[in-house]
């Protein structure tokens, strides 16, 4: 359309009165195109198809990659990116292992416990050397405490397995002598009352929820108060005290083994870590043998020795 035409248009009246009231759109710059332009017409997806899932670098989409977490978050909160089937994982693994050390152990344990005290020979050999008895305790006294304080000596392989080993033939020669001075009935009767406690401790620990881990301050403070008891029934013994020192002795134990267990299980508030497998079974396998030695307290088999 020229100039010429233009004026023409606008000094016509009649296209005025018909004219729309709003300006001209903005035109295309010459050259034109000769012939109506044909835009593709978009094709109907079918029923039931489903797209195909490119890869970005087909689809054209630019691939990024995600963020490492240690760039982005602290080290305190990295641990929450562990997914939960490797932390499940990690978790039954160390409990599968804390517990089959526990029963070597206390299968050790309980042998010689029943060689001491169905041998004549052996008890008597055994009650005749009470020196040995006295070197088994500082042992023993001297390896758990390292074993429990030093944090590189329990994680370093093999000296915490060698140190364990230790810990363990020490008690177990202990627990042998102080079972040659009772009864074979009483023993019998204390392995038994043990296993059975026991088992059903850790099975309650594993199911309940409630948290022991919690009680720990309260517990020190009631094993205190248990070895002061101790102390001053040395000086007014009867079978009476011994009997209540023995069931408190019992109970508090019972107690302390269902806190270790849920720290070894770790669905409570406090846990261990998985690497503290060897501190883990030193502490359940005490328990275990502490309730042992009250319950043969509580049977009272044996004499004043």
């Amino acid at each position: 359309m020229t100039d010429v035409e233009s004026q023409n248009i606008q000094s016509d009246p009649s296209h005025a009165a018909t004219a729309p009231m709003y300006p001209p759109p903005p035109y295309m710059p010459p050259p034109y195109p000769t012939g109506p332009v044909m835009y593709p017409q978009p094709v109907p997806a079918q029923v039931g198809f489903i797209p195909p899932d490119l890869p970005p670098e087909e689809a054209g989409v630019s691939k990024t990659e995600d963020p490492n977490p240690a760039d982005v978050f602290p080290p305190e909160e990295q641990q929450l990116f562990l997914s939960s089937f490797e932390d499940d994982t990690i978790r039954k693994a160390f409990i599968r292992k804390v517990f089959s050390v526990v029963t070597i152990q206390l299968l050790v344990t309980f042998t010689v416990v029943c060689v001491f005290t169905f041998s004549k020979t052996v008890k008597t050999v055994v009650q005749g050397n009470i020196w040995v008895y006295l070197s088994s305790y500082i042992i023993f006294m001297v390896v758990a405490i390292c074993l429990s304080v030093c944090s590189s000596f329990s994680r370093t392989h093999p000296w915490n397995l060698l140190g364990l080993s230790v810990v363990t033939l020490s008690l177990s020669y202990m627990v042998g002598t102080v079972a040659s001075y009772h009864n074979t009935e009483a023993v019998v009767i204390a392995l038994g009352s043990t296993v059975v406690i026991s088992f059903t401790i850790i099975i309650f620990s594993a199911q309940t929820r409630l948290d022991f881990t919690v009680c720990n301050g309260i517990l020190l403070i009631l094993a205190v108060n248990l070895l002061m008891f101790g102390f001053f029934s040395i000086f007014f013994y009867s079978r009476v005290l011994q009997i209540l020192y023995g069931c408190l002795g019992a109970l508090l134990y019972a107690l302390f083994l269902a806190v270790d267990c849920q720290l070894v299980m770790g669905r409570q508030k406090y846990s261990l870590n998985p690497e503290e497998y060897v501190f883990a079974a030193l502490i359940i396998y005490l328990d275990i043998i502490m309730i042992f030695l009250y319950i043969l307290m509580i049977l009272g088999g044996g004499s004043k020795n």
